[in-house]
């Protein structure tokens, strides 16, 4: 069967979360029509009037990837109940009205609903988004139905559970959390599915065009099935799943003509009374792409019949025994969709993490918070945008623009310095590449570089390729490098390198590769005495000296820490020197990886900067749930410029790995009490960090 690529538009995945969401029972909010205009008026026999307009939280507006954003059918990619009221439901009668209606509608589910009779599967229409108010959203005993020709449906955020009627393989109760029977444009996305009577999804019938992604599914004794159908036309994305505690069906890809599965973690535990037989199965006519997954534990991880076929790469297997198989050839996701697996060694702590329904979904609506879309400004090399460099849209940005400019980056490298002004917040810059290589930001300043005018040279901070002054930037699927070659100017003095400088409060580098040598990446403030807070997560950041640096209160999060050895081929380093001031957070590197090609024990994790020799500063740096490679150094932090670290703020708290080690007086760790107190969720204060 030959490849015919399709007309694909990648849109919003599944990390894109608002804050928390209280709304009243019965409360209405429209949007869609402009601010200040009224809603459209319901049709005849609709569920409710839609009083006032609003323009949409990102939650609401959220939209798939993967093969559901792929334009088909009909349909151009899925989006849900956007284009209609958000709604919220506490009853099983108000959930059934909205989700059978013929308007679209966001449907926000506020509370545990149980269904009556035990086992009914609500048949939702066309175009809903239906999504739990936080974790609070739960379907006790029953679940959804999607019947032919449905489609554009999100069910996001729930707990679907408890449909189990006693009897392990049960032939009798088809009782599933989700049931699709020849629908089209599906999005399953962020819920938490365990212990149905039958499947906790059956995707049947020839649905297609479906992506389920980073939701746990778990206790179970059939996990997943797909197909039922002689034809051959399934399209399905599954990626950043738990599947812990299933028997059989993870999944069962029958008969697609494309499924890929990516970034899953498949886990059996050991001594329990669910044992696994077998994992990802491709049967009959499918095509199946296996990248980047982590088995752990199972049976049987993957097998085929004669008449599929497996292409796997990247994948890992630990523990695991039995058919492990794999053959033919398959499909190039790429070709329908954009795409950024992460390593599969650090899928367990991703998903451990982040599957299942996030606590943080949504309260900008009910204070009355919203936001307005995205202004967006494309840049393109190669003349296909409105800007040819970074800098160029920047400067398009009006000052103090009060809402969020998305400047839209083509593959390409551009070789250019930027800097976003302090009066140019809520900007956005993401690469539109299917890697986060495709898009390079790269420029070779560094300190000792003389400026052009002649007024001297550029310092530590004023070498950025990217340089960050506004609050509530954003970077996402790109790579910002400094490719200053130390060896070609040994003559220079100054050789710090900076790749990116944020100065500013609220900044999010998500799923981003910062390169350089020395002085990679510098995590500022404003001020001293001004706050400033980044989260760095799912990205990459690579160097050799000092790579993470400054004030800034600093999480980096379920990211990849990569040592570099030095311009003259040697290994010796210091990953992190903050410079934090005394009754702040400083730095906190946690559920991530440190590794490199260096020799063992060469690398510090830290050392103390008291920049400008300021004996008030009190740096901080600490390390937790992150594996270390050998390269760490047995005691693992250091002085600088005179300044001891014991008299600073340096710790771990259980890492892993060959550059792991015990408690010593070189080696302080937190106790748990203080771990708490230095924790994911509360080192950013009270700052969520959301994708916008």
């Amino acid at each position: 069967m030959s490849e015919h690529p399709r007309r694909v538009r990648h849109r919003g995945g599944a990390r894109a979360w608002a804050l928390a969401l209280p709304l009243a029972t019965a409360t209405v909010l429209a949007y869609g029509a402009a601010p200040g205009t009224a809603a459209p008026a319901p049709t005849a026999g609709s569920p409710a009037a839609a009083p006032t307009a609003a323009a949409a939280p990102a939650w609401a507006t959220a939209s798939a990837d993967g093969f559901a954003s792929v334009d088909a059918l009909g349909q151009n990619g899925t989006y849900g109940g956007r284009d209609g009221a958000i709604v919220t439901v506490r009853t099983q009668a108000e959930l059934e009205r909205y989700a059978t209606a013929a308007e679209p509608y966001v449907i926000v589910v506020a509370g545990a609903i149980t269904m009556n009779p035990v086992g009914k599967e609500i048949k939702v229409a066309s175009d809903k988004t239906i999504v739990g108010s936080g974790t609070s959203g739960h379907i006790v005993g029953g679940g959804f139905f999607l019947g032919e020709g449905v489609h554009n449906v999100i069910i996001r955020n729930l707990t679907i559970r408890d449909a189990y009627q006693g009897i392990w393989n049960d032939k009798d109760h088809d009782f599933d959390a989700v049931q699709m029977d020849g629908a089209h444009h599906v999005w399953i996305d962020h819920n938490d599915l365990r212990n149905m009577a039958d499947g906790l999804i059956d995707v049947r019938k020839d649905s297609t065009y479906v992506t389920v992604s980073w939701n746990e599914m778990s206790h179970n004794n059939k996990t997943f099935g797909i197909g039922w159908t002689e034809n051959v036309l399934t399209d399905i994305t599954i990626h950043h799943n738990w599947i812990r505690e299933t028997e059989q069906r993870n999944p069962s890809t029958d008969n697609c003509a494309h499924a890929h599965l990516y970034n899953n973690f498949l886990e059996d535990v050991a001594g329990t009374d669910i044992t696994s037989s077998y994992g990802n199965y491709s049967r009959g006519g499918t095509r199946m792409v296996l990248e980047n997954s982590y088995f752990q534990g199972f049976k049987n991880p993957v097998i085929k019949d004669a008449t599929a076929t497996v292409v796997q790469r990247g994948n890992i297997f630990s523990g695991t025994s039995g058919r492990n198989e794999s053959g033919g050839t398959a499909f190039d996701p790429r070709t329908y969709y954009a795409y950024t697996p992460d390593a599969a060694a650090n899928v367990p702590s991703l998903l451990k993490s982040g599957a299942g329904p996030r606590g943080s979904i949504g309260t900008a609506a009910a204070a009355g918070t919203v936001r307005a879309a995205a202004t967006t400004l494309t840049v393109a090399k190669d003349g296909t945008g409105q800007y040819g460099t970074v800098q160029a849209a920047v400067d398009a940005v009006p000052a103090n623009n009060p809402s969020r400019v998305l400047i839209s980056v083509k593959p390409g490298t551009y070789r250019e310095t930027v800097k976003v002004p302090s009066n140019k917040p809520h900007i956005t810059v993401q690469g539109t590449g299917g890697s986060r290589k495709d898009t390079v930001i790269v420029f070779n300043n560094a300190a000792g570089t003389a400026k052009p005018d002649g007024s001297g040279t550029y310092g530590t901070s004023g070498s950025a390729t990217v340089a960050v002054q506004a609050d509530d930037f954003q970077a996402r699927n790109l790579t910002i490098a400094n490719d200053f070659d130390e060896r070609a100017n040994q003559s220079l003095a100054g050789h710090q390198a900076v790749a990116l400088r944020t100065a500013a409060d609220k900044v999010l580098l998500d799923g981003v590769i910062v390169e350089g040598d020395q002085d990679t990446l510098l995590l500022d403030t404003a001020a001293k005495d001004r706050l400033g807070r980044v989260k760095v997560t799912n990205s990459y950041v690579v160097g050799n000296v000092d790579f993470i640096f400054g004030r800034a209160t600093a999480l980096i999060d379920r990211s990849v820490i990569t040592l570099k050895k030095r311009w003259d081929g040697s290994s010796a380093g210091y990953v992190t020197a903050p410079s934090t001031a005394a009754g702040r957070n400083g730095i906190l590197i946690a559920n991530s990886t440190v590794n490199g090609d260096v020799t063992d024990r060469t690398f510090h994790l830290g050392r103390p900067w008291h920049a400008g020799g300021d004996a008030s500063l009190d740096p901080q740096t600490t390390v937790r749930d992150t594996t270390l490679s050998a390269a760490i150094r047995t005691a693992p932090w250091t002085d600088m410029s005179g300044f001891s670290w014991k008299d600073d703020r340096f710790a771990e708290y259980r890492n892993t790995g060959p550059g792991a080690g015990s408690v010593s007086t070189d080696r302080p760790h937190l106790t748990d009490a203080q771990a708490t107190a230095q924790a994911v969720g509360t080192w950013l204060g009270d700052w969520t960090p959301t994708t916008s």
